[in-house]
């Protein structure tokens, strides 16, 4: 009796494998060959096991013939290491003071650790990644900003935002079908040898609107966006452009460069743009792979013409 009730669950559990398989199939379809663009950071990158989680997801995106590009920041790795070298960490209306000795930190921890870590993983599965970082040829293009305190403008120091991309190494990686592995760095000016510390959020958006990405997806560390943050219940599982950008200046503060991000590449020409939770194994699969998702996806304002498609459109939400 024991063992018939074991087969039966095996059976069961391989019908629900199946399903999920079949499931998957019409994105697997839909998106061979089109590039994504993944950025991974936050506390998702302090747990060995989420990283290998997350890797083993790039690794399968690439099997299946997808294009993954990730992008990744860093800000729990700088802190320890400054903490560890004793550099004081200082936040200036939300932002890190970069000062040029903590910006040699930035550069090092982002592409001489976590891109070797994150490389290395994704590696373990076979010779798929390559470390790249935003100085390297040119890729991301930076621009010094300033932060705003009630109309009073704040140094920031060696902090920046990224205003133009050359993606052609990136492509060349895609193109010899390794997987590209980007840390958030952007030298200043088009010819500028001084780093700037920039928002990975918004590198990986930018990338991805460079890239002409069909995906643009963040994972981060809470479930995704929620209309009142925070009930789970309000979590939003759809919504456009311009509803996005109505909701933007009551979000928190933590999210209103994420959702900035998205919005920004939509804008820019990628379809879709996706808010996910890294804290949870494999939510990059089961967001793009499942017909309900987990987390928030960001789409276009729908065409006047394709007004009648709208209803369609809502229920086929990937």
């Amino acid at each position: 009796m024991t063992e018939h009730l074991s087969l039966s669950e095996d059976a069961a559990l391989a019908e629900v494998k199946t399903a999920t398989l079949m499931e998957s199939l019409p994105w697997l379809q839909k998106f061979h060959g089109e590039t994504f663009v993944l950025k991974f950071g936050g506390n998702a990158m302090v747990d060995p096991a989420l990283i290998d989680a997350f890797a083993q997801d790039v690794v399968y995106l690439s099997m299946v013939g997808i294009r993954p590009v990730v992008v990744h920041g860093g800000g729990p790795q700088i802190t320890r290491m400054l903490e560890r070298l004793g550099i004081p960490t200082e936040f200036r209306v939300g932002y890190r003071y970069t000062s040029p000795e903590a910006m040699e930190i930035v550069r090092m921890v982002l592409t001489g650790q976590i891109s070797r870590d994150l490389v290395g993983r994704i590696n373990h599965h076979g010779p798929f990644a390559v470390a790249i970082s935003g100085e390297d040829a040119g890729l991301f293009i930076g621009e010094r900003i300033t932060g705003d305190d009630h109309g009073k403008p704040v140094d920031l120091g060696l902090v920046g935002e990224v205003v133009g991309v050359q993606p052609q190494i990136v492509r060349a990686q895609l193109d010899a079908g390794r997987v590209p592995v980007v840390s958030s760095i952007a030298p200043e000016g088009e010819c500028g040898a001084q780093p700037l510390n920039v928002n990975a959020d918004r590198a990986a958006s930018a990338l991805a609107v460079a890239l002409g990405a069909a995906k643009l997806v963040l994972l981060t560390n809470v479930g995704g966006l929620y209309r009142d943050w925070p009930d789970p219940t309000s979590l939003v599982s759809q919504i456009t452009a311009d509803e996005l950008e109505q909701m933007l200046p009551s979000l928190e503060s933590g999210m209103i460069p994420k959702m900035r991000a998205c919005l920004d590449a939509v804008r820019g020409g990628v379809p879709q743009a996706h808010v996910v939770d890294g804290r949870r194994p494999h939510s990059a699969l089961l967001e793009i792979f499942t017909q309900s998702g987990i987390g928030t996806l960001v789409t276009p304002e729908p065409d006047a013409a394709d007004g009648a498609q709208t209803s369609e459109a809502s229920i086929e939400r990937r």
